[in-house]
């Protein structure tokens, strides 16, 4: 009996498992999955908690559920893979091999790495990218009366790179809607030249900041926060304060990826952006948040990505060539509040243009402008997550290439 075994149980290596879980030959192949945590969490929900719009029941299950009966779940945490060797070593020394490993380890966000931040860590600096930080900034948001509300992008990469400009606009939204947002100051911090990553997206969207009255400062790269004073001082000596810190620190990958000496600086998996197989070992294979490619760390990116993934492991293990070619598909609903969204839906090549999603010149959703149908889609999103997307059910009108039709290129 051959071995596959996943590392993650979160977006990616639950999908993974379901995917594969329906093609492998089970005579011939068992698949284990190793996380050490028991709860699975919607991600995309946190950043609702703070303004009440979810609870945490909406964001957190049981990871056993979504895993397949047929393939063994185990609950530990990992010391080292050990790649030569073709194992996994747990934390209680058990060892672990395979024949094919998938890493779907994700990221995580290290405060630690700027100096200063954990001082007034849940204090007057919060995140809402932790299941625990969005609980805490939601207590937050029930206490303050108003003054500076600073939002600070550390640096990229980051998971979900919309998620910052969606928490500034429904900011704007939720104070404007308490009645104290002409006592509220709010202001984004980031080291882009813009207000995002992609030009013509950043164009449409930082015209919101001017309509919402939010202040723009761009370029700014955080030498270390005095948490004393209430300040974020940059490299350069630019100084911005603060009455209440909304951060989202360095994104680093897993830990195990380090001590494993697998990854980048950043700990994440070196990982051919088309293939998604391990530039340095060709049975590992990588997904998700764990990969270093250049495409968002979003679960639409994991979505898409398993169903090359899927492809690609059966060929490699038919000893076919690796056909499937990911594209760097995302696809990311924009909260801008009062129930309206945008959504862009761009690759590797093709950055965010106006159209129609999912059919051509139908939509129902239309791309990179507001509407109260995108936001539907953002609010319907949580369904197909927990119901379809985790379970590998397709979604036929959504492939993980990207389509250029419908799309005003």
């Amino acid at each position: 009996m051959k071995k596959l075994l996943i590392l993650g149980a979160g977006t990616a290596g639950t999908m993974m498992a379901n995917h594969l879980n329906k093609k492998l030959n089970k005579n011939e192949w068992s698949i284990t999955i190793v996380d050490q945590e028991e709860k699975h969490y919607y991600q995309p929900g946190f950043l609702f908690i703070p303004f009440e719009i979810y609870s945490e029941k909406d964001v957190v299950k049981q990871k056993k559920q979504f895993i397949p009966n047929e393939i063994e779940f185990i609950q530990s945490p990992i010391q080292v893979i050990e790649a030569e060797k073709n194992q996994v070593i747990l934390e209680n020394n058990t060892t672990l091999h395979y024949d094919i490993l998938i890493i779907a380890t994700g990221c995580r966000i290290v405060p630690s790495e700027i100096e200063g931040l954990d001082e007034g860590w849940r204090k007057n600096i919060f995140d809402f990218y932790t299941f625990d930080g969005s609980i805490a900034l939601r207590d937050k948001f029930k206490e303050w009366n108003g003054g500076k509300l600073v939002v600070h992008l550390a640096e990229m990469p980051i998971k979900c790179p919309v998620a910052p400009l969606e928490f500034l606009f429904l900011s704007d939204w939720f104070f404007t809607e308490k009645g104290i947002r002409k006592d509220v100051e709010i202001t984004y911090v980031t080291p882009l030249g813009s207000a995002f990553t992609k030009p013509r997206a950043s164009v449409v969207l930082g015209k919101l900041f001017e309509e919402k009255n939010i202040k723009l400062v761009p370029n700014f790269n955080v030498s270390h926060i005095e948490s004393e004073n209430n300040k974020l001082v940059s490299l350069d000596g630019k100084e911005v304060n603060y009455d209440l810190l909304v951060t989202i620190p360095t994104n680093m990958g897993d830990e195990l990826i380090e001590r494993s000496d697998l990854g980048d600086e950043l700990n994440f998996v070196p990982t051919d952006k088309h293939t998604l197989q391990s530039k340095a070992h060709d049975n590992i294979f990588v997904i998700g948040d764990a990969t270093d490619i250049p495409a968002s760390k979003a679960g639409s990116v994991a979505h898409f990505e398993a169903e090359i993934l899927t492809e690609n492991i059966i060929n490699f293990i038919n000893n076919k060539p690796l056909e499937a070619k990911f594209d760097g598909h995302a696809n990311c609903y924009i909260e801008s509040g009062y129930n309206k969204a945008f959504l862009i839906d761009f690759n590797y090549d093709v950055e965010p243009v106006e159209g129609t999603f999912p059919l051509p010149g139908i939509g129902p959703f239309s791309l990179l402008k507001e509407t109260r149908i995108n936001h539907l889609g953002k609010m319907a999103f949580k369904f197909i997550y927990w119901n379809m997307l985790l379970k590998g059910i397709p979604i036929p009108t959504v492939p993980p290439h990207m389509k250029t039709s419908g799309k005003k290129l």
